[in-house]
């Protein structure tokens, strides 16, 4: 069974004003559910995941839009577009509140009032999704959902029936959350805070079965002062592991090392250092396919092929091959399973080829990943342009932190254009991210490199200087203005 670690899943909303009184049980005879910001991917998955466990199911957000709206909708889920206490005037018998959700949101002020019962997002998946299942989670700044994807779909394939709830459109499963009979369930262990009312990492929430630490790097600027900060999460994290738990860590980043430190767990490291229990050894790429070798504990142990790019994707897959020998999954099960992994879309995603150009999507926007993303592609485009388009639009890129680390992730790029973050204005002036800086730094280490104030103005720059053969790589964390389909219209 899985401990819960905070015990009080449920708050009444007049004992979160004085500060005491927990309510410790969900109500046995839950009929009706509404999420508060339910357009996220995590809370749209958990109001699609209520809906088909029987439940009534509300939601209401601020940029009710497809293709989140038209899906939630096609699951008999009612949105409603804005904010308001007439949202759950009807007195729904609980109300999940998402992250972003402020304490004087109209709705929360009505669930003051009425006296709802109301929870935050990962309490809501503590309690309905792993319940008395072994949860498998994956926490670090990078790497999460890819890995947490590609375990899924091995325990899947094994025939474990895993349920899972991942912060990306898994392809093997056509969406983001599953709910089955199986003994385990995988999940992203989030750092960021949990809700207004819960200040805590979301991954507290959780006790691990296994865990996989893939890395920790500073993010989350909006809440996380310094690096320290983002280290005393994980610290936290760490230190509250049961001693049955089994931790899996990256072997190859130094503030995993200081962690581990004097930490009691039973750790496996992987990576490509020598004397780490799994390690990545030969790979070599023969598009559409990279080919590698795995050790274990110093012995040649098996040979894999898979159809994804970049370094950080074989170490994702080596942390994925770990947790399946540690759950006695046969290695012949899981080569073919990564044979067969689909990936995730907006994980390095081929949105369409027009006029011998392709058009590739990524998540990527913390430096690292920006470099690793493209570092990733070269191999698999070696004689081919490769442009690169990067839109900085989280509360990280927006600031000035990486201002100076930001140049050297584009060296394998050929052409590089930036686009003016479109929500600056949120980010006090003297903190403010430059993205004409960054093209001028750019362009002094001999890159071709272009500043941009609009998504348009993108599109038509590409779609003028584009030849057959180029590939273009667009990456951001948000829909940046649709520019892929755009693009795809116009070359």
């Amino acid at each position: 069974m899985v401990r819960q670690r905070n015990k009080s899943l449920f708050t009444k909303p007049s004992s979160i004003m004085k500060g005491i009184g927990i309510v410790n049980r969900i109500p046995a005879d839950i009929r009706s559910v509404h999420l508060i910001a339910a357009c996220g991917t995590g809370m749209g998955a958990l109001a699609a995941m209520l809906k088909e466990s029987g439940l009534a199911v509300t939601g209401s957000d601020q940029n009710v839009y497809p293709p989140m709206s038209t899906y939630l909708e096609g699951k008999g889920i009612v949105l409603s577009e804005g904010f308001d206490a007439a949202n759950i005037a009807y007195g729904p018998d609980l109300v999940v509140v998402g992250n972003a959700v402020k304490k004087d949101n109209p709705e929360v002020l009505k669930a003051f009032e009425a006296g709802l019962d109301y929870c935050s997002m990962p309490q809501a998946v503590n309690h309905f999704l792993v319940g008395r299942r072994r949860a498998i989670l994956v926490a670090g700044t990078h790497g999460k959902t890819t890995t947490a994807a590609m375990i899924a779909w091995i325990l899947h394939y094994a025939g474990l029936s895993p349920s899972f709830m991942i912060g990306g459109f898994v392809k093997n499963f056509s969406g983001n959350f599953h709910v089955a009979d199986g003994e385990y369930v995988v999940l992203e262990a989030d750092e960021y805070d949990t809700a207004f009312f819960d200040k805590q990492p979301k991954f507290i929430h959780y006790d691990p079965y296994i865990a996989v630490l893939t890395s920790v790097e500073f993010d989350h600027a909006d809440i996380y002062k310094d690096i320290g900060h983002v280290k005393s999460a994980f610290n936290a994290f760490l230190a509250a592991m049961s001693p049955e738990s089994r931790l899996i860590a990256y072997d190859a980043d130094s503030n995993i090392d200081q962690l581990l430190a004097g930490k009691t767990m039973r750790v496996a490291r992987y990576g490509s250092r020598k004397g780490s229990d799994w390690r990545l050894a030969d790979f070599s790429v023969d598009a559409p396919w990279i080919h590698f070798d795995v050790i274990h504990v110093d012995n040649f142990w098996g040979r894999f092929k898979a159809s994804f790019a970049g370094a950080h994707n074989l170490h994702n897959a080596l942390s994925a091959i770990a947790v399946g020998c540690r759950l006695g999954i046969a290695r012949d099960v899981m080569a073919e399973a990564l044979a067969r992994f689909e990936g995730v879309k907006r994980r390095q995603e081929v949105r369409g080829i027009k006029n011998g150009v392709t058009v590739i999507d990524d998540f990527a926007h913390h430096p690292t990943a920006v470099r690793e993303t493209v570092r990733a592609l070269r191999p698999f485009y070696p004689r081919r342009r490769l442009i690169a388009v990067f839109e900085p639009r989280t509360n990280t890129s927006m600031r000035k932190i990486f201002q100076d680390v930001y140049p050297a992730s584009f060296d394998e790029a050929d052409v590089i254009c930036i686009r003016k973050p479109p929500l600056l204005s949120k980010i006090p002036p003297d903190e403010q991210f430059s993205s004409p800086q960054l093209v001028e730094d750019l362009t002094r280490r001999g890159k071709d490199a272009y500043y941009f104030e609009e998504t348009e103005r993108i599109v038509a720059f590409l779609t003028g200087m584009a030849e057959p053969g180029d590939v273009i790589l667009v990456m951001s964390n948000g829909g940046f203005d649709n520019i892929h389909e755009r693009l795809l219209e116009r070359l």
